[in-house]
């Protein structure tokens, strides 16, 4: 499970008070929001996590495709 400092998750807090207060006009006290944080890690964080290991395999795979193109077009023809 992905894991959030106390400082991060502190700053976390904040932010989704700020949210509900500007966007959804209530307020939300801070165990509140600190249960949603723990919802969300825990329901969306893997997902997230994962698909970012998928966009990064990618990126990668592509690179790796490159240099092998590259590669190929380096080497010479032997001579006759």
């Amino acid at each position: 499970m992905i894991e959030l400092t106390r400082e991060e998750k502190q700053q976390l807090v904040a932010k989704v008070k700020d949210y509900f207060a500007s966007e959804l006009d209530q307020e939300i006290g801070g165990f509140q929001a600190e249960f949603l944080i723990d919802f969300f890690v825990r329901e969306i964080g893997p997902r997230v996590y994962n698909k970012a290991l998928d966009e990064a395999e990618n990126i990668i795979r592509m690179q790796v495709e490159n240099i092998s193109d590259a590669l190929y077009e380096l080497q010479q023809s032997p001579a006759d």
